[in-house]
C-alpha cells in the first residue's frame, strides 16, 4: 500500500478514493515539486477535515467552506432577476435538505440552479460543497458543487407535505395542512423606509402540535378569511424564530387557502389543579363561569379590555382573564375550551389566575372529553338573577360561589400585543371639591393595582393610597381622608 493509501484509510471521509488521488496529484503540480506524495496527502486530508462536518447541525456561518451529505427534501421553483452591472438575466432555487442531525436550505444559482431543477427530486442523496452564511429565512449554505451520491443512504423520510413537529428553522417552501386554532385582526405599521407594512396571525394545529403563522402585507388580510375550526393549507411559508420559539411566515410568494379535510388537534394540557406560579402552560376545561367585558385607560391613554371566563377540568378550576382581542372572543357557559401560552400569576384572595395574551390562543373545541359533564362542560348555567347559584357552587353541589365575590382579573402578561403600556387606568375624573381635607367612604373594582390604587365605580374613578395588597379586579370600599384628590385609606373593606 502507498503513502497516498495510508493517508488516505486514516482519513474518515465520504469522499472516494480515486478523487482523493486525484486532488493529491493535482496538488503536487501546483506545489512546482515542493512537496511529495505524502505532504500533498497530508495536505488534502487537513483539508477535508477542515471542511467536512459529521452532520448539519455542526454548520456554523462561521465556516469559510463545509462539506456535508443531505437528502433533498424539496426543490424550490426557478426564480430569474436582473443582475445590477450585468445586462444578463440570473437563476436562483432554493433546495431544503436534511439529514439525521437536522434541515438547512442550500441555495444554487444560474446553470447549477437549472440543473438542480431539472435533476434533483426529493428523495435524493447529494454530496454538498458550498459556504455558510445567514440568509433572509435563517442558515443557508451558497453552493459551490453539488453531487450525486445514488450510493450513499441518508436516513430521513423525504415529504412533500410537512407536519408541524418537522419544522426547523431555515426550512423554507413549506406546504402545511392544519386546523385553524385562532384568528387575529390585521395591523399596520411604519417600516423604516418610510412604507406602510401590514402584519396579521393565524394559530394552527395538527396532531403533532400547534404553530403561530405570520402573514405579511398582501397576504395579511387572508387572516380575516377563516374562524377557528376550519383546515387550511399553507403553501411556500418559511420558518422564522421569535423568541425562542418557531413560526411559519407567508410572504408574498406563499398564500393560505382552505381546503375540504378534517384535521384533529388535541391539546397537550396540564391539570388545573397541577398549575404552578410562573409557569407557562396550556389548559383545557369546561366553561363554568363567564364575566362582562371590562375596558380600561392605559398609562399611554389607549384603551384597554378584558374578559374573565372561569373554567374547570376534573383537578380543579381556575379564571382565565382574556386580553385585548380576546376579551372579544365568542365564549360561553358550558363551552368546552382549550387555552394555550397562558401566563400563571398571583389572582385573588391568594388564587392562582391565568393570564391570556397576545401569544396565547383560546379555542372552542367541537368535541368536549365523555367527562366534559364532570368539568362544566354541557352543564354549566348562565348567571342570572338575585338569588341564582352561578360559578362553582352550580357544578360542584357544594353550595359555594364566587358569583358575587368580585371579577378578579390578573395583570396583562409582558409583550401585550398592541398593549402600548401596562393595564393600568388612568384617573379620569377629579373629586368633588367638597370631599378635600374631609373623610370619604368609596366603593369600587380595582383596575390600577400598585402605588395608587385606582378604583372605579362605573362613573367615576378614585386615587387611593394604601398598605393593603389589592388585586386588579378586586372590589372594595375604602374609607380615609383626602387630600389632593387622594383618598389616605384608613378602612379597606373587601365586598363580599
Amino acid at each position: 500500500m502507498g503513502v497516498i493509501e495510508d493517508v488516505y484509510e486514516d482519513l474518515d471521509t465520504d469522499v472516494d478514493f480515486e478523487e482523493f488521488e486525484a486532488a493529491v496529484e493535482d496538488k503536487v503540480d501546483q506545489m512546482g515539486g515542493l512537496a511529495d506524495e505524502e505532504t500533498a496527502a497530508m495536505l488534502i486530508a487537513h483539508e477535508l477535515r477542515d471542511q467536512e462536518v459529521e452532520g448539519i447541525a455542526d454548520v456554523d456561518p462561521g465556516m469559510d467552506d463545509v462539506k456535508f451529505l443531505a437528502k433533498v427534501m424539496r426543490v424550490g421553483d426557478l426564480r430569474t432577476f436582473e443582475r445590477d452591472e450585468e445586462d444578463e438575466e440570473g437563476h436562483v432555487v432554493n433546495v431544503d435538505v436534511a439529514d439525521e442531525t437536522g434541515r438547512i436550505t442550500i441555495t444554487m444559482w444560474d446553470g447549477m440552479a437549472d440543473d438542480a431543477v431539472d435533476r434533483l427530486e426529493p428523495g435524493d442523496t447529494v454530496r454538498v460543497a458550498g459556504r455558510p452564511k445567514n440568509g433572509y429565512n435563517g442558515l443557508e449554505v451558497d453552493v459551490d458543487k453539488a453531487e450525486p451520491a445514488p450510493d450513499v443512504e441518508v436516513d430521513v423520510e423525504s415529504t412533500d407535505t410537512h407536519r408541524i413537529e418537522d419544522l426547523s428553522l431555515g426550512l423554507s417552501d413549506v406546504n402545511l395542512t392544519g386546523r385553524v386554532l385562532s384568528t387575529d385582526s390585521v395591523r399596520t405599521f411604519d417600516r423604516d423606509d418610510g412604507s406602510e407594512g401590514r402584519v396579521s396571525n393565524l394559530t394552527l394545529g395538527d396532531p403533532t402540535g400547534r404553530i403561530r403563522v405570520t402573514l405579511w402585507d398582501g397576504k395579511a388580510g387572508l387572516a380575516t378569511e377563516f374562524a377557528a375550526g376550519e383546515t387550511v393549507e399553507i403553501v411556500d411559508g418559511y420558518v422564522r424564530e421569535r423568541d425562542g420559539t418557531l413560526e411559519l411566515h407567508v410572504g408574498d410568494r406563499g398564500t393560505v387557502e382552505e381546503i375540504d379535510e378534517d384535521v384533529e388537534y388535541v391539546p397537550d394540557t396540564t391539570d388545573i389543579g397541577e398549575l404552578e406560579l410562573g409557569e407557562t402552560a396550556d389548559i383545557a376545561g369546561g366553561v363554568i363561569e363567564t364575566d362582562p367585558k371590562r375596558t380600561f385607560d392605559r398609562d399611554d391613554g389607549s384603551e384597554g379590555q378584558v374578559r374573565n371566563v372561569r373554567i374547570k377540568d376534573e383537578t380543579g378550576d381556575i379564571r382565565v382573564a382574556l386580553w385585548g382581542e380576546k376579551a372579544d372572543l365568542d365564549v360561553d357557559l358550558a363551552d368546552y375550551v382549550a387555552v394555550t401560552d397562558v401566563e400563571i400569576q398571583d389572582g385573588w384572595q391568594d388564587d392562582l389566575e391565568a393570564s391570556a395574551g397576545w401569544q396565547s390562543t383560546v379555542t372552542v373545541m367541537d368535541d368536549a372529553p365523555e367527562d366534559a359533564t364532570d368539568t362544566g362542560a354541557g352543564a354549566a348555567q348562565s348567571t342570572g338573577g338575585p338569588g341564582q347559584s352561578t360559578g362553582l357552587g352550580a357544578f360542584s353541589g357544594d353550595g359555594a360561589t364566587d358569583a358575587d365575590t368580585g371579577s378578579g382579573a390578573s395583570s396583562p402578561p409582558s409583550g401585550d400585543a398592541g398593549a402600548g403600556g401596562s393595564a393600568t387606568a388612568a384617573v379620569t375624573e377629579p373629586p368633588s371639591e367638597d370631599a378635600e381635607g374631609g373623610t370619604e367612604t368609596f366603593t369600587g373594582t380595582v383596575v390600577q393595582a400598585g402605588s395608587p390604587v385606582v378604583l372605579d365605580d362605573g362613573t367615576e374613578t378614585r386615587s387611593v393610597e394604601t398598605d393593603e395588597s389589592l388585586r386588579l379586579g378586586e372590589k372594595v370600599t375604602v374609607t380615609g381622608p383626602v387630600a389632593d384628590g387622594t383618598i389616605t385609606a384608613v378602612e379597606v373593606d373587601r365586598t363580599e
